[in-house]
């Protein structure tokens, strides 16, 4: 079949290439060209040569020759050739030596090679007609172009794929779908190669495509996701508009189904069980309950709802957003003893609803849930739970104050037992019946120190200590009138000389710790130890105060100056207390206006007559005067100090102190030894006999120096110091062989100060010479620090004079 359509072809396309030829002889074209001079040119005119141009035919050539001669494609000429030979035939431009060759002679042009018109349309060359003799240009060089023609050797082609369309489940039929599209590389406008037609290879029981557009749409109307999701559709796509011999493409087009919400949600069970125990806490979850859609996305979000009645009250549905299960939680406190079993509805609907699909029936299913309570050991209950007892506050030791109950919820009804939490009640003010519940008194209350009493009582199971409930209870301490009224504050009052009988003295009040519900009432009236009272009068102003008046023309303060009014207050009970306060009244002197000026008493004169500012004064000129007792005190201290620094300088006592520890005598390099040589000049010191004399050139031949030598200590050459060396070497050996004793770098002791000193002694002790030799007197001047040194020498020396004589 292929071999025939391949033989038609070249039959149809060599009957066409031969009506070409002939038509070229048939006709011709003359061309002027452009570079030729236009009438009237001077140069054409003294010539006397006439206007030619070139000749030749259309020029096309067929696409896809696949023949062993070069194909020809058509004839240049010029008009002046006369067929002698003498004109030679050239081409320049696109292809020509090349694709394109022409014969010099005759101007036929031949194509030799295999052309594509989907590569290249045409060509653009341009023709050349020369004198073969001079090689001058008999024409102007003229422009030419050859086409390739078309054949159907390109099939359509879909270049946008692949294809992926869709389209919601259950639209109507001829829903659109998508748009194909295919390209055909032929000449459009030549012939029918590049019409394409579409047509449906595989899936036509479900779509159609447009021949024309390449519009796919649905051909059924019951398309369901949930019965295939996905559909693979082939289209067709054919050139030559279809008919015979035309070249085809295909592509797939891949269709995929999308969800609508046309399925309701249907629960797996009819009923479901759970069970739980009685003590969960309200927001307890107990279970989870799903509900399955066959639809995806947002179409299976559901909500949940309970139906019935007592599983509103009870129990309550939240949604999972993440799952779209239902949870099930307790929404109100369970008791096993109440009620064992729960039965719940539990209702699921769609969230989104299509109303296109109303009519495929209601989108909610229902289920039941059944829910059983476990019976756990509970603590005590409170019954009933009120939390307020009142007690009167001279109730007795003992007295109950009221009685609390709890009850054991459990079906066992075990026995309770009850107690106080004594950190509430720490002072023991309350006691509890353990078996009764019965609450008491234990202590003496009192409602003015605490009012009210807030204690939490414990309820156990006598078996089981560990299950305690808790009640706070709240006893309010009623007030008995056990108080006395007693006035507001120690009253005192003062009145004027000559005072008028009836003057107001001093409006009384008066106190009471009792709150008697009722309000208070006070009454009240002079003592009875003030009957013969002639001066003052008390006048109740009914109002819990009461007003003091003067009785008598006239006081006099020379006769009394103070008067005691002592005054009854009374309460209204029941039952009726009393007190008696004293007002003590002041008689004083007052001017013309009324003003007091002076009472016989030395305070109430002070606090009236002194003023703020006048103590003030005082209090300075007090703290000038001592300042200045201070500052007299520092001045003679400080003359004292400086009259005992002139007696010093006559000191002739220097001391050197060094804060650290030498290596011994034969240390020498520890510090300096001219620091203690300057003070006295040992070079002058002569030793006579061994003690420690002046000689002639001594410093108590020198009258300007105020020196004096001290006694010093000489060495005896009869001592003996190997009892002191032996028992230093034993200590030594003793602690070289004790292991107990810590290492030593070394070992150094400074008993004595051994026999080659560079520096003689200064100490006077153990002298050599039995009786001093020096004179001691100086000392005397050397100031009170060294009195009682000198008076201690001065008398050794008396006694040994009077030993010698």
């Amino acid at each position: 079949m292929a071999k025939g359509l391949q033989g038609f072809s070249w039959t149809m396309l060599l009957l066409f290439c031969t009506i070409q030829e002939l038509g070229a002889w048939a006709t011709r074209t003359v061309v002027e060209d452009p570079g030729l001079g236009q009438p009237g040119d001077p140069t054409l005119l003294a010539s006397g040569r006439v206007k030619r141009g070139w000749v030749w035919n259309q020029f096309f050539v067929v696409e896809e020759y696949t023949g062993t001669e070069p194909l020809y494609v058509g004839k240049i000429h010029s008009d002046s050739d006369e067929g002698d030979g003498s004109i030679k035939y050239t081409i320049s431009g696109e292809g020509a030596g090349t694709i394109f060759l022409i014969d010099e002679i005759t101007g036929d042009i031949h194509a030799t090679e295999r052309l594509d018109r989907e590569q290249k349309t045409f060509y653009t060359l341009r023709a050349q007609a020369r004198d073969r003799q001079t090689d001058q240009l008999l024409e102007p060089e003229s422009e030419f172009i050859i086409k390739v023609q078309d054949i159907n050797d390109s099939e359509p082609r879909f270049l946008e794929g692949p294809y992926i369309g869709s389209v919601a489940e259950l639209s109507p039929i001829g829903t659109s779908v998508m748009q194909v599209m295919a390209s055909d590389a032929d000449d459009p406008t030549y012939g029918s190669s590049a019409r394409v037609v579409y047509s449906v290879l595989e899936g036509e029981q479900h779509f159609t495509v447009d021949s024309k557009t390449g519009v796919i749409r649905t051909a059924v109307a019951d398309l369901d996701r949930e019965t295939q999701e996905r559909y693979e559709v082939v289209i067709r796509a054919t050139d030559m508009a279809g008919q015979l011999g035309g070249l085809s493409g295909s592509t797939t087009v891949t269709i995929v189904v999308t969800d609508v919400n046309d399925n309701p949600p249907r629960f797996p069970q009819k009923m479901y069980q759970f069970s739980i125990v009685e003590t969960a806490p309200v927001g307890t979850a107990i279970g989870r309950v799903k509900a399955e859609d066959s639809d995806v996305g947002e179409n299976t979000d559901m909500t949940y709802q309970v139906k019935d009645e007592e599983g509103v009250e009870m129990f309550k549905v939240t949604t999972d957003s993440n799952t779209q299960e239902a949870v099930i939680m307790v929404q109100k406190p369970l008791d096993y003893e109440s009620k064992k079993v729960h039965t719940v509805v539990v209702e699921a609907l769609n969230k989104f609803v299509d109303p296109r699909f109303v009519d495929l029936g209601t989108f909610r299913d229902q289920t039941i849930v059944r829910i059983s309570v476990l019976d756990v050991d509970e603590p005590p209950e409170f019954r009933p739970p009120s939390n307020l007892m009142e007690v009167q506050e001279d109730a007795h030791i003992g007295s109950v104050v009221g009685v609390v109950t709890a009850l054991d919820p459990d079906t066992a009804n075990h026995p309770v037992r009850y107690a106080i939490d004594r950190s509430t009640d720490a002072e023991r003010i309350f006691d509890i019946d353990a078996n009764t519940g019965a609450i008491v008194t234990g202590k003496v209350l009192d409602r003015e120190t605490a009012g009210w009493h807030n204690i939490t009582v414990l309820a156990m199971e006598a078996d089981n200590h560990s299950q305690v409930s808790r009640a706070s209870l709240r006893i309010r301490i009623l007030d008995v009138n056990d108080n006395p009224p007693e006035l507001a504050t120690p009253y005192e009052a003062a009145v004027c000389e000559d005072a008028k009988p009836g003057q107001l003295i001093q409006t009384i009040s008066v106190v009471d710790r009792d709150e008697p519900q009722s309000g208070h009432r006070f009454y009240f009236t002079l003592a009875p130890e003030a009957s013969n009272n002639h001066h003052f009068s008390l006048l109740d102003i009914k109002d819990n105060t009461a007003a003091v008046h003067t009785q008598r023309m006239g006081f006099n303060r020379q006769e009394q100056d103070v008067y005691l009014l002592p005054i009854l207050v009374v309460d209204s009970g029941p039952p009726a207390l009393s007190s008696t306060g004293t007002l003590t009244i002041r008689i004083c002197g007052c001017d013309s206006n009324g003003a007091i000026q002076s009472c016989n008493s030395t305070a109430y004169v002070v606090s009236a007559t002194l003023s703020p500012g006048a103590l003030i004064a005082l209090l300075v000129c007090v703290l000038i005067l001592v300042v200045l007792v201070l500052l007299i005190l520092t001045l003679k201290r400080h003359h004292k100090s400086h009259l005992t620094s002139e007696d010093d300088e006559d000191m002739r006592d220097n001391v050197i102190k060094y804060n650290d520890e030498g290596g011994g005598e034969q240390d020498t390099e520890a510090y300096d030894m001219s620091a203690l040589r300057s003070l006295y000049d040992f070079s002058e010191i002569k030793g006579g006999d061994g003690g420690g004399g002046l000689g002639e050139g001594g410093l108590s031949g020198n009258p300007a120096s105020e020196l004096h030598i001290l006694p010093q200590w000489v060495q005896s050459p009869d001592l003996d110091f190997s009892v002191f060396r032996d028992y230093i070497c034993k200590k030594v050996e003793q602690a070289d062989e004790d292991l107990s004793v810590p290492p030593y770098d070394s070992f150094q002791t400074y008993a004595f100060e051994g026999s080659d000193s560079p520096v003689l002694s200064l100490s006077s002790i153990n002298t050599w010479s039995s009786s001093s030799e020096q004179d001691f007197s100086y000392l005397g001047g050397w100031g009170p620090r060294f009195r009682q040194l000198a008076a201690l020498y001065a008398g050794r020396r008396g006694e040994e004079d009077s030993e010698e004589s």
